[in-house]
């Protein structure tokens, strides 16, 4: 009852004096004109931002790209001009520089020279970032650089939106082409796979083949024992060239031979003559010493044909031996080339599956390359990538190696310029596998340390890769219509060559027997021939003798003469033909076919010097790749026909890809530019700043309506009023308080929601709220200024100051100080601006009953407050009053 008394007498004694009321009526308007004064400075600050002046310099000389000439820089100016959001003013270079030092413009844009080149110097391959130079004047106002910061990020975003829609839209129009040409290839990538398919079906014929690959190479020593036999009839050659030029010069002097051959039959012809010319046998005696001369001769010429028909029967078993070795090796090379001819054909598709196998390889490099450049990248998922990358990067390189041995030496055959081409191009893209293994290496040694790969090593690895893929690319292009075609060729001509000496051999061999039968019956006749001319050179003395007797003794002799002659008649007109047909056989073939032989000899042996090295390093090659190469392939093979046959299952997704590819160009390249549309959904939305901002500096207004209530109005209780308890005097005059802190309360908010027409979803609660928070407030510091006097006030105003940056009324408090989010739970204003906030843009039962409570949280602690510290407080903050007086300038 008393506290009522109180309160009712402080409003009777206000009323009693006009100062009084005019006083009540100034602190109830203040902090609503303090509130409104503020919500009208800062209703929509950013609608007005057409009056912060940006000067804008271009002096982009433009770029020419493919044939069109742009100018970057320009089409900025123009699109500026056509905004209204920022002040932008185009000045010259100098200009800006001055307005912006003497703050008549916020900040500055300067677009350089180059802009444009650098802009498209990513068509160049070397790219460079064109640069606007921005520069802003912060000593003008805090807020403006933001904005002028906003506008240069959003004339930068324009320029990178466009680029990418250009950028994008030429890349869609290549990757269109690309679906069309896809969709053009798809039944060759059938092919393929049937191709692959069929393959698979064939391995078990590959693996059979290489087996006799690895057969043939144990066998190559004894096929070499057996041509270095072969190569061995070439020294034979001369003991075969005096052979048979003594065949010939029997042929020379076979007309001698045959002269007197046919003297003996004319003799027998004329013996009767003879018989009857006995007189003649005279004139024989005188002429005789011509007879003795022509069987010298004759005798001379037999010698000399029986030593040369003798050196060739002695040469012929050498000669047979050497042909029937040398017939046998060309033989079974032959053969075995015929036999194994799947087994050489099989080499050039095993080249193109290793070769397909290495671009694998490289593609499988550049995306471990695209891997390493990710920002999330895994350290020990990419050290395990790239320990299997290094390793297949070796095997590359080795098998690489062992291919590059094998063109190179069937190039040494036929010279083809497809191999000599293929094998330079290949020499290039072992230096590359070789230089992308060190840098891989190099960028493992990063990883295990702990470090980010260098992007200049994983560039260049990149670019290597790309390379090498793009090599091998065009050489498998080209290998099934120029390298494969060459290959065969040599290997060809390998059997050929293998064929024709196995022939001619074979021909040299069979003619060896005829051969000797016409030297045995050479020498028979020439033996016979001796014989008799040995016989009549014998008989030539006693004859010569004789003949002068002839005459007398004619009868005698003439008998046996006849019988002589009669002998030898016989073997001239039967054997002596067949000797000389024999010997013009032999001498025929001394003359046209001993020299092809010898030729034959010469170039089989020159084959097998040259040509067998080469034979053997295929045939070893071919080992090591049926060794190595042969079980990768398998594996290989099998693992695409799997990846094909699971494919087939989804027939349509290659067909869906030439789809999307061949897309709408426009729609794609603006999706690219704009991939991402912002929905915005605006919970609890709030029109304008101004409404945003009222709870805030409604809470400030009351809390400085309260600090003028404590420091206008007097808090003890005059002693006219008679004699009270303490807490009554404290509660009856804080009734007062209260009330003129309602009233604040009640304009401040009805003028926000009326005048201003601030934007408040719960208008109701949004003035009860306010009335509460203002009872908080006044009750807070009351209570400051009637336990410390004094000193309350000036505890308030810090108070105050404190919130104001703690409350997170004005900026978020995550962005305050940690020591402003360490207060932001224990002061007031956080939960009064939260609450008011609420009411403005839609209420959440959950916060306002939290942010209700905790208000009132307050008023139960400041009467603890003053209940337990006001009495024993009370005698210094009296003398402190006191002496304050005493000061003559303090109250």
């Amino acid at each position: 009852m008393n506290i009522l008394n109180i309160y009712a007498r402080d409003w009777r004694n206000i009323a009693k004096v006009p100062t009084g009321i005019f006083l009540m009526i100034a602190l109830v308007l203040l902090p609503s004109v303090y509130d409104w004064v503020n919500l009208v400075a800062v209703w929509d600050p950013y609608s007005n931002t057409s009056g912060i002046r940006i000067a804008v310099t271009s002096q982009d000389e433009g770029a020419s790209v493919q044939g069109r000439t742009i100018n970057v820089g320009a089409e900025v100016i123009e699109s500026l001009k056509k905004n209204t959001k920022l002040g932008w003013t185009f000045v010259d270079e100098q200009e800006a520089e001055r307005g912006v030092d003497e703050g008549d413009y916020y900040a500055s844009l300067l677009i350089p020279r180059d802009f444009s080149a650098k802009l498209t110097s990513i068509l160049s391959g070397d790219p460079q970032k064109p640069a606007i130079v921005y520069t802003v004047n912060e000593k003008i106002n805090a807020v403006a650089p933001k904005i002028t910061g906003s506008g240069a990020s959003s004339v930068a975003g324009q320029i990178r939106e466009n680029f990418i829609a250009s950028v994008s839209e030429a890349i869609l129009t290549q990757l269109r082409e690309a679906g069309i040409r896809l969709e053009e290839q798809l039944p060759s990538i059938r092919r393929v796979e049937d191709g692959v398919l069929a393959l698979e079906a064939r391995l078990p014929e590959i693996a059979a083949l290489g087996q006799k690959v690895l057969e043939l190479e144990a066998k190559l020593p004894a096929i070499r024992s057996k041509a270095e036999r072969v190569a061995g009839l070439e020294e034979r050659i001369p003991e075969l060239q005096e052979a048979g030029a003594a065949i010939l010069r029997v042929e020379e002097h076979w007309p001698e031979i045959q002269t007197a051959a046919g003297s003996i039959v004319r003799l027998q012809e004329k013996l009767p003559e003879l018989q009857r010319a006995a007189g003649i046998v005279t004139e024989l005696d005188r002429n005789f010493y011509k007879v003795e001369d022509v069987l010298v001769k004759a005798a001379e010429d037999a010698r000399k044909a029986g030593a040369v028909v003798d050196a060739a029967l002695a040469a012929l078993p050498k000669l047979a031996a050497i042909a029937e070795d040398g017939g046998a090796f060309a033989a079974g090379l032959s053969g075995f080339l015929e036999k194994h001819h799947d087994a050489l054909a099989a080499l050039p598709p095993v080249v193109k599956q290793n070769l397909l196998l290495l671009q694998q390889t490289a593609d499988s490099v550049t995306q471990l390359t695209e891997a390493l450049q990710a920002a999330d990248l895994d350290p020990e998922a990419a050290l395990a990538l790239l320990s299997f990358v290094q390793d297949r990067l070796a095997a590359g390189t080795q098998a690489l190696g062992t291919t590059i041995d094998l063109l190179t030496r069937l190039n040494g055959s036929v010279q083809s310029p497809a191999l000599t081409e293929a094998v330079s191009r290949l020499e290039e893209i072992r230096t590359k596998l070789s230089r992308q293994a060190e840098l891989v290496q190099g960028i493992s040694a990063a990883l295990r340390q702990g470090a980010q790969p260098a992007k200049e090593l994983v560039a260049s690895l990149n670019a290597l890769s790309k390379e090498v893929s793009a090599g091998l690319g065009s050489i498998l292009a080209r290998y099934d219509s120029e390298i494969v075609p060459a290959a065969a060729e040599a290997l060809a001509l390998l059997e050929r060559t293998a064929k024709n000496a196995a022939a001619v051999l074979q021909a040299a061999s069979g003619q060896l027997p005829n051969i000797e039968a016409l030297l045995r019956d050479a020498q028979a006749g020439i033996a016979f021939g001796q014989e008799q001319l040995a016989a009549l050179q014998g008989d030539l003395p006693r004859i010569r003798t004789g003949l002068s007797e002839a005459a007398a003794a004619i009868g005698e002799n003439m008998t046996r003469f006849t019988d002589a002659v009669n002998r030898a008649v016989p073997f001239i007109r039967n054997d002596l033909p067949k000797v000389e047909q024999r010997v013009h056989e032999a001498a025929d073939y001394v003359r046209s076919d001993l020299p092809k032989t010898e030729a034959d000899i010469r170039r089989m042996s020159a084959l097998i010097r040259e040509k067998l090295p080469l034979v053997e390093s295929g045939v070893h090659m071919a080992a090591d790749l049926v060794r190595t190469e042969l079980p990768a392939l398998d594996s290989a093979v099998r693992k695409a026909a799997d990846q094909i046959r699971a494919v087939k299952g989804h027939r349509g997704d290659i067909e869906e890809l030439a789809r999307l590819l061949r897309g709408d160009i426009q729609r794609e390249s603006d999706f690219l530019a704009n991939p991402v549309v912002l929905e915005e959904n605006r919970k609890y939305p709030v029109p304008n700043y101004g409404s945003a901002m009222a709870p805030f500096y409604a809470v400030l207004s009351l809390w400085v309506g309260a600090t003028l209530l404590i420091s206008l109005l007097r808090i003890d209780v005059d002693e006219s009023y008679g004699h009270y308890k303490g807490y009554e005097l404290y509660l009856g005059r804080l009734l007062t308080f209260l009330t003129i802190g309602a009233l604040q309360s009640l304009f401040l908010t009805l003028g926000d929601i009326y005048l201003l027409g601030v934007y408040v979803v719960d208008k109701g609660w949004f003035v009860l709220f306010s009335v509460l928070i203002s009872a908080v407030f006044v009750t807070i510091t009351y209570t400051l200024v009637s336990v410390f006097g004094n000193t309350g006030k000036g505890i308030a105003i810090i108070f105050m100051v404190l919130q104001f940056t703690s409350s997170g009324g004005t900026f978020p408090i995550a962005t305050a100080s940690p020591f402003f989010q360490s207060v932001n739970p224990f002061v007031p204003f956080t939960y009064a601006i939260s609450l008011l906030r609420e009411t403005v843009g839609g209420m959440l039962p959950k916060t306002v009953i939290r942010d209700a409570l905790c208000l009132l949280a307050f008023i139960p602690a400041s009467y603890a407050l003053a209940l337990g510290l006001k009495k024993p407080l009370a005698p210094y903050t009296k003398r402190a009053a006191e002496k304050a007086k005493m000061t003559k300038v303090i109250s």
